[in-house]
């Protein structure tokens, strides 16, 4: 246990500076200009308010690519889908890697439909957070760490947690995208992830009803989706009975990270929302934090707790600082 009932500590957390593979070139005026191995694409990003610092010249002459989002994209927090404008020859599919502090990882990228490529580079610090907590090992908990990750994407997430030695378990909604992180897992050099194509909420109160535990929980909840059976997932609506869910499924001595890209949700906001869930209660707001009394035999046991949360951004080559989501870090 930590000698200090908690620690609440925000920061802004930044890949690594020694990642090759990509680099956030510039940013402005709704746009951002990157470079994810050879290419350099330029992809809608409402969070950058401010004027690029190259002219729109040299954005077009490093680009190879350019996302046109249709009509409507971004409203609610939803996105519409696309094209890709190519400025100069490509390849629709490419890999770059993620050089981890003690792991490697190895992603295929591709141009989606909804801007996105395969990864959200911004999401290492992250990975870095998993494969630590995942190689340190539980103490109480399974001789191999179980991490589920839920809503997994393409899985950096997940090939963190199975390149620490974790029996990891991704689950997403979508059928092409689990197969997507089943060839990063492959590229990577890893095997034996569980893979499972379900709705998230399902899943999650199915193993609580079985008494299942995880020693890591991984949760990065989109503002809007569906299930494979026309399920409806709406943020809002669902994030508090889901962490609810998971609070149920994690193991006494675990840790659960929580990443949220939804616009205006803060870190405030995350860390409350958590410390609801769980049944954990802050002294006046500021470090100290104990289980409130009242939690229903189901909590987390009374004990000491770790809370970090912030913000993920990107640094353009001009110290532009680009937020791009929120996270809490839960450690039990």
């Amino acid at each position: 246990m930590y000698p200090v009932i908690s620690i609440l500590h925000k920061m802004v957390d930044f890949p690594k500076q020694e990642w090759s593979d990509y680099a956030l070139l510039d940013s402005g005026d709704g746009l951002k200009l990157e470079r994810f191995g050879k290419y350099a694409m330029i992809r809608p990003e409402p969070k950058a308010l401010w004027t690029p610092s190259m002219p729109a010249s040299e954005w077009n002459r490093l680009a190879a690519v350019r996302f046109k989002p249709g009509a409507g994209f971004g409203k609610a927090g939803k996105e519409d889908s696309g094209t890709w404008e190519r400025l100069r020859e490509m390849p629709d599919q490419w890999y770059v890697q993620y050089p981890g502090d003690g792991f490697r990882l190895r992603m295929r990228l591709g141009l989606t439909s909804f801007k996105h490529v395969g990864i959200f580079p911004e999401q290492a610090p992250n990975w870095e957070f998993i494969y630590r907590k995942t190689a340190a090992g539980v103490p109480g908990g399974s001789a191999v760490p179980r991490v589920l990750n839920l809503f997994a994407y393409t899985g950096g997430a997940s090939l963190a947690a199975r390149a620490a030695g974790a029996d990891v378990t991704h689950l997403d909604s979508v059928r092409q995208v689990v197969s997507w992180a089943r060839e990063n897992m492959e590229a990577t050099g890893l095997q034996d992830i569980r893979w499972v194509v379900e709705d998230a909420m399902k899943f999650a109160r199915r193993e609580a009803k079985r008494g299942h535990k995880y020693d890591g929980i991984i949760l990065d909840p989109p503002a809007y989706g569906h299930g494979p059976d026309g399920e409806k997932w709406k943020l809002d609506e669902l994030l508090f009975e889901m962490l609810r869910t998971v609070r149920e499924i994690l193991a006494p001595h675990g840790w659960m990270v929580l990443n949220l890209y939804s616009n205006g949700y803060s870190a405030a906001l995350g860390e409350t929302v958590v410390r609801e869930a769980f049944g954990l209660k802050a002294d006046n707001n500021v470090a100290a934090a104990v289980p409130a009394a009242d939690v229903p035999a189901t909590a987390i046991p009374a004990g000491r707790y770790r809370m970090s949360s912030g913000e993920l951004a990107l640094n353009d080559k001009y110290g532009k600082a680009l937020p791009l989501s929120i996270y809490v870090r839960l450690e039990l």
